[in-house]
């Protein structure tokens, strides 16, 4: 799971690195301070992260570049020579390569006596880095404008700093890691935290990043009021302190208000996705379900939850049925499989006026009959958005935010595109998930977010309210689960203790 820090209201705007690049001057002048005080705000805020999470390190190596991201190392090795701590600083260049306020910050360095060793040779830092026994190790290679791919020797050197024994922490973004696309070509440091500055970089909060930034924390340094002023933000990173919430029962509520959910799927030896996803409805706060399954499905459905009501098992019964006039929402897709049976009741759920979440063969029956909708919520994984796209999975992963804004925008409604970092957008505004962790890699997930969200439509006021409020409760409750049993074996059917309990915070 990643873990972040917020502060103020602000703290949830994500932004690309152009936007930083082009503004955080401006900022600092907003505020009041030089680029060169902010260099030293940034290596103040990186240090003071290394004493807080590493309190007892003595010894450590910094590997700087010749850039900014450099410079921050420089005034982080001089924070920890004052402090008392053993400091060798190593730096992918040469002295005279050195400029500007990275300049400034290593003349500091000289004037501490502090050790600082000049390599052109790449495969000598490595030779360095594997001599190092110390506690641990800060990446200031590479700064947020990284976007190629390494060469030989640098894949080397990474691959070396990855296989420290100690910790590493990474400044800004883990050298190697696009932090627009958080895709990595070859290979990136695997921080055990990173401190990125001043704001959010999208990259490390979606697809690959997870596997590289480790514990993630964000210094905005004063400057998150003045970047807000000077540029939009389209895209935001959801937390307990901005999620929508579920409205508040009278208390003379009763079934009729909140309101039925229709739950379509569980074609024949499919019966458990339906299950799920109508069970999770049910803890959810639907107070009624209503489920359109197999005839064959219909004893194991009942069997696992009397709770829930069985509905006309065709596209045309159900066409008839009063069940159709009374549902709020409906789920089409868990356990639907693809069939001339799915296909009639997919073309006819399809063309029902009510709010929908198209989830796993119903999407890949969207994806062969596309057509556009601003009442429903799709929930691709990356292989069914490749389908929606008609591109491949590769294509989908090498840049997630302009998927899950494709698909919002070409099928209408909101895209939730799932994964590490699970992306929420209506095509103007995407929303990144910080819940959520690789114990939910298994079996029923899908089906079980589909019927959160579902319900969640009749308790919100719109569906990206849903969607978001959906998608954070399904990744926090994995969470506290794992965290108590851990990751290996946990079961879709385990979240359902924990949905209710955090729906009801909400």
């Amino acid at each position: 799971m990643v873990v972040l820090q917020v502060s103020t209201s602000l703290t949830h705007h994500v932004y690309k690195v152009n936007q930083l690049q082009r503004y955080e001057a401006d900022a600092a002048q907003v505020i009041g301070i030089s680029l060169w005080a902010l260099m030293q705000r940034a290596g103040a805020a990186v240090f003071q992260q290394i004493l807080d999470k590493f309190p007892d390190a003595r010894e450590l190596k910094i590997i700087c570049g010749k850039g900014n991201n450099g410079g921050d190392g420089y005034i982080i090795a001089a924070l920890a020579h004052q402090a008392g701590l053993s400091v060798t600083v190593v730096v992918n260049g040469t002295r005279a390569s050195i400029v500007g306020n990275a300049q400034q910050a290593l003349n500091q360095l000289d004037e501490l006596q502090v050790n600082v060793t000049f390599f052109q040779d790449v495969e000598l830092i490595q030779q360095a880095i594997k001599r190092f026994r110390g506690d641990l190790l800060v990446d200031c290679l590479f700064g947020i404008g990284f976007n190629g791919s390494l060469s030989p020797s640098y894949v080397q050197l990474i691959t070396e700093i990855n296989n420290t024994l100690c910790p590493r922490v990474s400044v800004d973004v883990p050298s190697g890691l696009n932090a627009d696309l958080g895709t990595v070509s070859t290979v990136a440091v695997e921080a055990t935290l990173t401190v990125t500055l001043i704001a959010y970089k999208q990259g490390l909060l979606s697809g690959q990043a997870a596997n590289y930034v480790g514990n993630l924390q964000l210094e905005t340094l004063g400057t998150n009021q003045a970047l807000a002023q000077l540029t939009k933000a389209v895209v935001f990173f959801q937390n307990a302190q901005n999620l929508p919430v579920v409205i508040k029962r009278q208390p003379c509520s009763h079934k009729g208000h909140v309101g039925l959910l229709l739950a379509v799927g569980g074609n024949h030896a499919y019966t458990g996705a339906i299950c799920l996803a109508a069970e999770a409805a049910l803890r959810s706060g639907a107070s009624l379900v209503s489920v359109c399954c197999h005839e064959m499905s219909r004893t194991t459905l009942l069997t696992r939850r009397p709770e829930l009501m069985i509905a006309a098992n065709s596209a045309k019964a159900l066409s008839r049925s009063s069940t159709i006039e009374k549902a709020k929402s409906i789920i089409l897709g868990p356990g639907l499989g693809q069939d001339s049976w799915s296909l009639a009741l997919f073309d006819f759920v399809m063309q029902l006026p009510q709010p929908k979440i198209i989830d796993a063969d119903a999407l890949r029956l969207l994806a062969k009959k596309p057509i556009k909708n601003n009442q429903w919520v799709l929930t691709p994984h990356p292989g069914e958005a490749a389908d929606l796209l008609a591109c491949s999975i590769a294509e989908i992963e090498a840049d997630r935010f302009s998927a899950v804004k494709k698909i919002a925008l070409q099928y209408g409604g909101v895209c939730v595109l799932k994964g590490a970092g699970t992306l929420i957008s209506n095509g103007k505004i995407t929303w990144v998930n910080s819940t959520g962790n690789p114990g939910m890699a298994s079996g029923g997930m899908g089906d079980v977010l589909s019927g959160i969200i579902g319900a969640l439509i009749l308790q919100t006021s719109d569906i990206l309210s849903a969607a978001r409020l959906g998608v954070y409760i399904h990744g926090l409750a994995a969470d506290i689960i794992t965290q108590k049993y851990g990751q290996i074996g946990l079961l879709a059917s385990d979240l359902s203790p924990e949905i209710q309990r955090l729906i009801n915070q909400w």
